[in-house]
């Protein structure tokens, strides 16, 4: 039962804890399995820019079966013909053109040197007219074999033309001639036997590997050029790594914890120094919500070997920033680069580069007004990455890398990405009601149906919202915190005026008031009723809910002070009537609240005054502040005495600057 009450009366911390914990949990699960040292590289990878990769295996890439069978016909048709030297048949032939010689010496006399010149040359056998052009032809003398050219022998039918041919010359009569192809013979014959046993022995000598490396010889050096087969063979090594290594129990727990105390560290960072980010659920989660995507992010990227370098981490301070202050900001992104540097080889060039982007973001978007700024952003992203790649390259790194535009590409990519700052701004609104300057400056936008009602209906009201703006808005300005979102609030805070304007003295002027003919009570109810209505409309119109917040704290639990003191004047039993005089609350919860509940007072006050020196301003503005105090309306707020200092005299200035500067006209 005890712990059951326990966990009750924490379970904001538990879930908080349990936020952590899975956190922890999923990207330990993401981390590499083994500390690997190397990094894919990717067809933008020009040159190797880290260490020697010294293989701690052998590396044998095996070829595909398509890749065998191609190789393989390639020796079939690429494989030489062998030839062998016969001169048997030749000599018989020349034999019987001796005999030629007793017969018919002249004719002997024709014949003699072009045969000699034909075996000079030799005659080679006839192969297929397909294979002539793409054969290689080999002569073997004994064990020993000579490329030849098969063009360059006679063949027996162009070496019966060239016979033809010189007879012809000569005017020689051939049909008086014996059959002078008689004489013509092989002297290179093919080998088919020797021919198909070269194949064979190819064929036997493929590899099934197209790569081989012996563990200790060098990969890839420092600062090498990287061909295709380069990439290939240094992602393949690092696959098989990763592969084949396994994480013990011991070496997960040891991850789990350091990844649980990083991210404990904001939890902590939250619970001691943004207390209002800390009580939120959903703040909280919001914050974890963006780690773990960076990490998921790195993952995918790194599991299949794209530019991790062109992830835009710079998103993350803006985004954050957009919806929380700098500071919040910046820390987030520094865990966020922590856990993500577990996946990188060179941590240091990875964290330094990220990390000073991400700080010259902040000061781009430290007051995110206008879309220009995101644009400036995405700029100031790219000249720190471009800057501090460079000086880390040549003091720590590899030179030759700046000099190749492909390494610069990751970097361009990445600024372009920080664009996307505006739709996932939109979508975390959606998703998590949160609210940003640029959704501010819509609402802040006098155009609004609400607010352009506000000014024609009820054009007093109106003017008194503008005038609490401004005080209000000036005053977050020197004691810190969000100056357009009070604005914003202020200029709604008084919407539900919208039922029953008259019932308010802005809106009355110098005319009669209903209150006349009323009873304190019915009075009260009225006024106090305008907050309940503001929310109802709010609501109506969708405003978000840190607007409305302001509608509901503007008045927190005070009293209507006026009627309750007329109350109590005519009536004589005051017990238990004075709730019925109080707002509802609840009372402000943050500076920009308490601000404006106190500026909304002031202003008020201030036009009931009947001469506006600097004695009534000052007294008034003391009054206020300080019933505001008495009456525990600011014990909530992170507020302290020196900020109520400063906003008293911040007050004063302005009221005084209104009212003096009023020039009176002389009457017509």
């Amino acid at each position: 039962m005890n712990i059951l009450a326990y966990i009750r009366a924490k379970h904001n911390l538990i879930l908080k804890l349990c936020i952590v914990l899975l956190s922890a949990i999923f990207i330990t699960y993401l981390l590499p399995k083994q500390n690997v040292v190397g990094q894919k590289v990717g067809e933008f990878d020009a040159i190797w820019s880290y260490n020697n990769l010294v293989l701690e295996d052998d590396v044998f890439t095996s070829k595909s079966n398509p890749e065998i069978e191609t190789e393989k016909q390639l020796i079939e048709t690429d494989a030489p013909l062998i030839f062998e030297e016969n001169n048997t048949e030749k000599n018989l032939k020349l034999i019987a053109l001796e005999n030629l010689k007793q017969k018919n010496k002249n004719y002997y006399s024709i014949l003699k040197p072009l045969f000699d010149s034909i075996y000079s040359v030799g005659v080679i056998e006839s192969i297929d007219e397909d294979l002539k052009p793409a054969k290689t032809c080999l002569l073997q003398q004994g064990n020993y074999a000579q490329p030849i050219v098969y063009y360059n022998f006679f063949t027996i039918k162009t070496a019966a033309q060239f016979l033809e041919n010189q007879l012809k010359t000569k005017n020689t009569i051939t049909s008086t001639l014996p059959n002078y192809l008689n004489f013509l013979a092989i002297t290179l014959y093919q080998n088919s036997q020797k021919t198909q046993a070269y194949k064979n022995l190819k064929l036997e000598q493929i590899s099934i590997y197209k790569n081989n490396y012996k563990k200790g010889q060098v990969l890839v050096k420092q600062g090498e050029q990287l061909t295709n087969n380069k990439r290939f063979l240094i992602n393949n090594y690092f696959y098989n790594q990763n592969k084949n290594s396994s994480s013990n129990f011991k070496t997960t727990l040891a991850k789990l914890i350091l990844v649980g105390i990083i991210l404990l560290v904001l939890l902590v960072y939250l619970a001691f120094f943004r207390k209002q980010i800390f009580g939120q659920n959903k703040h909280v989660l919001f914050l974890y919500l963006i780690i773990v995507i960076s990490c998921l992010n790195t993952f995918i990227f790194k599991k299949y070997g794209l530019l991790i370098f062109a992830l835009p981490y710079a998103l993350v301070p803006i985004i954050v920033r957009v919806f929380f202050d700098s500071r919040t900001a910046l820390f987030t992104h520094l865990m966020a680069l922590l856990l993500c540097s577990f996946f990188m080889v060179d941590k240091l060039e990875f964290i330094l580069l990220q990390l000073i982007a991400g700080i010259g973001t902040l000061f781009a978007v430290a007051e995110m007004r206008k879309r220009q700024q995101i644009v400036n952003a995405a700029t100031i992203v790219l000249i720190f990455y471009v800057l501090v790649f460079v000086c880390y390259q040549y003091a720590f790194g590899t030179p030759l890398l700046v000099k190749k535009i492909s390494a610069y590409v990751p970097f361009i990519i990445s600024a372009l990405l920080v664009l996307l700052a505006y739709p996932l701004i939109f979508i975390s609104e959606k998703l998590f009601g949160f609210i940003s300057d640029f959704k501010l400056l819509e609402l802040c936008d006098l155009n609004q149906p609400l607010l352009r009602q506000l000014s024609q209906e009820v054009p007093g009201t109106f003017q008194h919202s503008l005038q609490v703006a401004n005080l209000a808005e000036e005053a977050i300005y020197y004691i810190g915190g969000n100056t357009l979102l009070v604005r914003t609030g202020a200029m709604y805070h008084d919407i539900g005026k919208l039922y029953n304007p008259k019932f308010f003295t802005e809106n009355q002027g110098n005319s009669y008031s209903p209150h006349q003919e009323m009873q304190p009570l019915e009075s009260a109810k009225i006024i106090i009723s305008h907050v309940i209505k503001g929310i109802e409309l709010a609501k109506k119109n969708k405003l978000p809910e840190q607007i409305i917040d302001f509608i509901r704290t503007h008045h927190g639990t005070t009293s209507v002070g006026y009627f309750l003191n007329l109350y109590n004047k005519t009536t004589k039993d005051t017990v238990g009537n004075d709730a019925d005089f109080k707002y509802k609350g609840p009372i402000p919860f943050s500076k920009e609240t308490a601000v404006l509940m106190m500026a909304d007072g002031v202003e008020a006050a201030s036009r009931s005054l009947k001469t506006h020196d600097v004695l009534a301003i000052n007294d008034l503005v003391d009054t206020i502040i300080n019933y505001k105090i008495a009456q525990n309306q600011l014990m909530n707020s992170d507020i302290t005495f020196k900020d109520i200092t400063t906003i008293k005299k911040i007050f004063k200035k302005r009221l005084m600057t209104i009212y003096h500067a009023r020039i009176e006209y002389p009457a017509s």
